[in-house]
């Protein structure tokens, strides 16, 4: 005896989950002895599963009464396990405390684990800022203590602290974490900029317009935590339903012993009643489905977002990075020259951009040795102009290759057909690099973000299952229209900041319609934290979105997301047959204990197999595959 009480000591020492599964495995054993008879030990063996699993649920039955008058499933299982250790029923007890822990555990292995995506986010903001003070020196300072009205020096590279207005000078902004687009943005003076977003290139000046609590970075974290509190749990059906079992169980017991003066058929009602099977029939379901997930790419973090997923009417996406590739390619080159081909103005642009560090630069490289295989010609005296474009000599050539103001400062005309011909391309989203050889236009290349090959499809699929696909993006509205046209999505909202995107999931959820949000960015991460269901794409989406995401495709895989929608909706089906079974079992098995046919026992393993046929109906789900 002292060695099982120094057993029992250790094991408590383990914590959370761990504990519970020693528990679980070593109540199990031991009802199993308890019902072949075995027993090394001076009495029932079933005791030791009384201990380990029915006394916490009870304490948590009663503290649930005293401090909420909360009356859910465990309620009714106390009484029963109470009632049955009353009359000497040890095996019937303890079977009933092991089946009602199975499904405690289970539901605990599908809520999702702690996440830090606000802290993520909180790492992204600027901790110093460079101070301009009235006699043109620099001071670095905390950037809590820049006030509105400073003026602020942001070098290549470098964070931009608060909000403000560039004062002087040239660059390119990477504000990926507020739009979610991956080009950068040529800013000049007068532009604005915002805090946590990246400057790449040239060095600037700004004042300062919104410091602190007020600025950009920080409005974004108060989103995600403001939109994490606003989501609302789902409570088990057991739970839910837990008030009327409690009082017809306890009123059938007790009209039972009244009538019939056994108290052994009240005992085997309330046994018999104990919803095992009607708590096992969600968890089992969800995590079956849960494992299907996972072999599809996707990675379940919250263990009830797959019953959300299964009601939503509206299916947002992200455009950059989740239906698109998230990376500009060359889809063209155009010649304006007789004497030069489509082909010369892309080896033009080409070579002279082999050495930059501009993203764009770096994708007509990487698109022209892709594509045509050939090798770079040599380049010689380069030099980058942040938002304008580059200069080099190629070939003997000076080339040029840049926006239109590139080419105006270099005296370079550009004719309103060419002006015309290049808006067509504009007002598709494309992004247009004029090319020059010798201070005569030759042509002009352009780039887009392609939609990814399977799109198309997986935006019809989702139609075929009764959702509506809408595209909610940082982009411009021609870009935004061009993409939506080519995937058949006829709901689109351009220019999104990531405010912006949580009031059209807010507008859709005070319809009554339940939102799936799929995004890749930072800027995504409010969004993925409001809607009733948040996917990110892990493969190539930023950790903060995926933290903040109930549900992550590992490889990116967008046309895998109607098999998820799918098997949410089967999984949905699945509970309810499982409730159904488990319902009809309890309603006959109840009928047989009043009448005397079944005792303590017998109803005990009566409704243990139901909850053994609901985990083999749950476990179908493992494979299931879309039709």
């Amino acid at each position: 005896m002292k060695k099982l009480i120094s057993c029992l000591e250790h094991l408590l020492e383990l914590g959370g989950t761990k504990k519970d599964i020693v528990f679980l495995v070593i109540s199990g054993i031991t009802v199993i002895c308890s019902l072949a008879g075995l027993s090394p030990l001076p009495f029932d063996m079933a005791w030791i599963a009384i201990i380990l699993c029915g006394i916490p649920i009870i304490m948590e039955a009663v503290i649930g009464l005293i401090t909420e008058f909360d009356i859910k499933a465990d309620v009714l299982v106390s009484i029963a396990l109470v009632a049955s250790v009353a009359i000497g029923e040890i095996f019937a007890a303890g079977e009933v405390a092991v089946i009602m822990q199975l499904g405690g555990l289970l539901e605990e292995l599908t809520v999702a684990k702690a996440r830090s995506g606000i802290e993520k986010l909180v790492k992204l903001t600027p901790t110093t800022a460079r101070l301009l003070k009235p006699d043109g020196k620099e001071q670095i300072i905390p950037s809590i203590q820049v006030r509105v009205g400073d003026k602020i020096r942001v070098l290549p590279g470098e964070s931009i602290p608060v909000d403000g207005i560039i004062l002087s000078g040239q660059t390119s902004i990477n504000q990926a974490v507020m739009t979610g687009e991956s080009m950068p943005v040529d800013k000049a003076a007068g532009d604005e900029v915002s805090s946590g977003t990246v400057n790449q290139f040239g060095a600037f000046d700004m004042q300062a317009t919104k410091v602190g609590e007020d600025s950009s970075i920080q409005r974004m974290i108060r989103l995600v935590q403001s939109a994490d509190a606003g989501k609302a749990k789902i409570v088990g059906l057991a739970d839910r339903w837990a008030t009327w079992i409690v009082v017809v169980a306890l009123a059938a017991a007790a009209i039972t012993w009244l009538l019939s003066g056994e108290i052994i058929r009240a005992v085997t009602i309330l046994v018999v009643f104990c919803p095992c099977a009607l708590v096992l029939a969600t968890p089992t379901a969800i995590m079956a489905a849960i494992g299907n997930a996972t072999r599809h790419g996707f990675l379940v973090k919250e263990g009830d977002a797959l019953e959300r997923l299964a009601t939503a009417a509206k299916i947002t996406f992200d455009k950059t990075g989740t239906l698109t590739h998230g990376t500009p390619q060359v889809i063209c080159a155009k010649s304006t020259a007789p004497d030069v081909t489509d082909d010369d103005v892309y080896c033009y642009c080409a070579a002279a951009e082999q050495l930059s560090e501009h993203p764009l630069g770096k994708a007509i490289t990487k698109s022209f040795r892709e594509k045509t295989g050939k090798e770079l010609s040599s380049c010689k005296h380069f030099v980058m102009l942040p938002g304008r474009g580059v200069s080099a000599i190629v070939n003997g050539k000076q080339i040029f290759t840049g926006n239109h103001e590139m080419m105006t400062a270099n005296n370079i005309e550009i004719t309103t057909n060419v002006l015309a011909e290049a808006d067509v391309f504009l007002k598709q989203g494309c992004t247009v690099i004029f090319v020059s050889a010798d201070s005569i236009l030759s042509g002009f290349v352009v780039l887009s973000d392609t939609p990814r090959e399977n799109s198309t499809d997986m935006i019809s699929q989702i139609k075929g299952l009764s959702a509506e696909p809408v595209l909610l993006t940082g982009d411009n509205t021609d870009a935004a229209a061009s993409v939506a046209k080519q995937l058949g999505i006829r709901e689109v909202h351009a220019d999104c900041q990531p405010e912006d995107k949580l009031k059209w999931i807010s507008f859709y959820q005070e319809k009554q319609e339940a939102v799936c949000m799929i995004g890749d960015g930072i800027n995504d991460a409010p969004a993925l934290k409001k809607a009733d269901v948040g996917i990110a794409m892990g493969g190539i989406g930023s950790d903060i979105a995926v933290d903040a995401a109930d549900i992550a495709l590992v490889d990116d895989r967008i046309e895998e997301l109607p098999h998820l929608i799918a098997l949410s909706k089967r999984m949905m089906i699945t509970i309810r047959l499982n409730m159904t079974f488990s319902l009809t079992l309890n309603f006959i098995a109840i009928i047989l204990a009043i009448t005397g046919i079944l005792n303590p026992i017998v109803g005990a393993l009566v409704h243990n197999a139901g909850s053994v046929l609901v985990i083999i109906n749950s476990a179908t789900l493992l494979n299931w595959k879309r039709r």
